[in-house]
């Protein structure tokens, strides 16, 4: 068991440090035309307070995929994000897909960017919307280039990325 336990615990690490950074947009055809790259850190934004991601839009269903290669630490079910799926990524990088129609993967399977992870949905706090995936990047490590003392949450925000330009940085469209 200690064995099964050291292993897991170094691979965490290794994903964390040593793996590259691959990304992909997490919606089966969508481009930045899907989504509005003007909401993440929006306020006010109902019980979160502040967008902490972007929302892409697409038809219930569609698949969602692994937008890094990565390893699964959580999938679930919780009131705001209904049906969700975290991912460790390259550079201590948690990536979180939200209203999920359904999961199609579970903790502790790898993933490789472009590998399906559910299928677009509207559960949790977006029950009643248009059916999209929101999706977010949290990193252990602040981002102190991004300090706004004006901004709302301005100290949280140095522990998250802009999905619109995580994406748009590394994929062609």
């Amino acid at each position: 068991m200690r064995k099964i336990i050291a292993l897991m615990l170094l691979s965490v690490f290794m994903v964390g440090w040593f793996i590259p950074e691959t990304s992909r947009v997490p919606v089966s055809g969508a481009t930045a035309a899907d989504w509005n790259p003007q909401s993440f850190w929006y306020y006010p934004w109902g019980r979160s307070g502040t967008h902490k991601g972007i929302d892409i839009f697409a038809k219930l269903g569609t698949p969602v995929l692994s937008a890094t290669d990565g390893l699964v630490l959580s999938t679930g079910f919780d009131s705001l994000g209904g049906n969700y799926v975290l991912v460790l990524g390259a550079k201590w990088r948690f990536h979180y897909y939200a209203h999920l129609q359904s999961i199609d993967t579970s903790s502790g399977h790898w993933l490789k960017a472009g590998n399906v992870l559910g299928k677009v949905g509207d559960s949790g706090n977006a029950k009643g919307k248009p059916p999209h995936l929101h999706y977010q990047i949290q990193t252990l490590f602040p981002q102190l280039a991004q300090y706004q003392p004006n901004q709302p949450q301005a100290w949280n925000r140095l522990f998250y990325i802009n999905p619109h330009q995580f994406l748009t940085q590394h994929i062609a469209f």
